[in-house]
């Protein structure tokens, strides 16, 4: 992952949060990297990767939508993030194959 950036958006409620990262994967060429959590006191947050112009759109577009339904608290883009943090934000399990 140390060529591509990670994105991440913070919002008070979990609707927020789910309308902002609709808008970032259907606005941009990124991947939701693991599942939308719920830190506490409403605050919910989720991280995308893709290359860094796609993520540094697709968090702009998060961020617009998400604050049309209620707060943004945060949203930050890492481009380029060291291969350590891989151990923090892991790449997404991909889906088993149906048979």
């Amino acid at each position: 992952m140390a060529k591509e950036a990670i994105g991440l958006i913070e919002t008070r409620g979990l609707c927020c949060l789910v309308t902002g990262i609709d808008a970032a994967l259907k606005s941009a060429n990124v991947r939701l990297a693991g599942p939308m959590k719920n830190v506490g006191s409403a605050l919910c947050n989720a991280q995308i990767i893709g290359d860094v112009a796609a993520v540094k759109a697709g968090i702009d577009a998060a961020a617009d939508a998400a604050s049309q339904l209620g707060e943004v608290v945060s949203a930050h883009v890492i481009a380029r993030p060291d291969d350590a943090i891989d151990r923090v934000v892991g790449e997404p399990k991909k889906a088993a194959a149906k048979k």
